[in-house]
C-alpha cells in the first residue's frame, strides 16, 4: 500500500509543477494559484482514500495517464479562474485542454491492454472528465452566456440526485452513444473556448451539444424510472 500511495503524491507534485510552469511562462494570479492548488489537494485526498478503500496493490499504468490529465486540468482550472479578472493566454489554455482530451482516449486503452481495468480507475477517469468539462464551461460562459454552465453542472446535479434518490443508483445498460456525447462536450467546449469560431456559431455548437447531453442523461433517467416502476409493480 505505501508504494501504491506514491501515485497521489507524485500527482500532487505534478499539479504544483504545472502551476509553477504556468506562473513562470505566462503568469498566474492569486485566483489561479488558489484554484490550482485546491484542485491538486482535492485530487490527492480523494484518490488516496479511493486507493485505501479499494485495497489496490498497484497504481496501474492507466492511472498514471489519468493523473497526468488531472494535472493538466488543474492548470486549465487555474487559467480559467484568472480569466475572470485578467486576460489569459487562450492558446495555452486550449492546448492543455486538447492534450487532456486526447489522453482521455489513451488511459482506457492502456487499462484494457495491461489488464488494469478497475472500478476505481474508471471513476477516477470519469471525475477528471467531469472536472474538465465544468472548467471549460465556466470559461466559455464568459463569452457565450451563463447557461453554458448547465453542461458542466449536469454531472454533479445527477450525482447529488443519485445520493438523494436510491432508485437512481446502480448501473445502466451499456450505450456507446453515451460515450460519444460525453466526448462531444469536451471537444465542443474546447473549440468554443479557442475563439476560432464566430460567437454565433460557437453558441449554436454549444447549444446543440447541451441538447445531446440532456438527451443522454434523460434516456438514462427514463430507463431507471421504468425499472423502478416495474420493481414496484412486481413487489405489489
Amino acid at each position: 500500500m505505501p508504494r501504491v500511495r506514491t501515485g497521489p503524491v507524485v500527482g500532487l507534485i505534478f499539479h504544483f509543477a504545472v502551476l509553477a510552469v504556468l506562473a513562470a511562462s505566462v503568469g498566474l494570479g492569486a485566483a489561479g494559484w488558489v484554484v490550482g492548488l485546491t484542485a491538486g489537494i482535492v485530487t490527492f485526498v480523494a484518490l488516496g482514500r479511493g486507493l485505501q478503500r479499494s485495497g489496490a496493490q498497484t497504481f496501474g499504468a492507466a492511472n498514471w495517464v489519468t493523473m497526468t490529465r488531472a494535472g493538466l486540468v488543474g492548470g486549465v482550472a487555474a487559467l480559467t479562474a484568472d480569466s475572470f479578472s485578467r486576460g489569459v493566454p487562450v492558446a495555452v489554455l486550449c492546448a492543455m485542454s486538447a492534450v487532456a482530451l486526447a489522453l482521455d482516449a489513451v488511459d482506457g486503452n492502456v487499462a484494457r491492454r495491461t489488464g488494469g481495468v478497475t472500478a476505481l480507475g474508471a471513476r477516477f477517469d470519469m471525475e477528471i472528465d467531469a472536472w474538465l468539462i465544468l472548467v471549460l464551461s465556466a470559461f466559455v460562459a464568459e463569452s457565450v452566456g451563463a447557461w453554458v454552465l448547465a453542461i458542466g453542472a449536469m454531472r454533479y446535479v445527477i450525482g447529488i440526485a443519485n445520493w438523494l434518490l436510491p432508485w437512481l443508483r446502480g448501473t445502466v445498460p451499456p450505450r456507446y452513444w453515451r460515450k460519444v456525447v460525453a466526448a462531444m462536450q469536451g471537444v465542443t467546449l474546447a473549440v468554443a473556448a479557442s475563439g476560432i469560431l464566430p460567437i454565433a456559431v460557437a453558441t449554436a455548437a454549444v447549444a446543440i451539444s447541451l441538447l445531446f447531453l440532456v438527451e443522454s442523461f434523460g434516456s438514462e433517467l427514463l430507463w431507471r424510472w421504468r425499472r423502478q416502476s416495474l420493481t414496484v409493480a412486481v413487489s405489489s
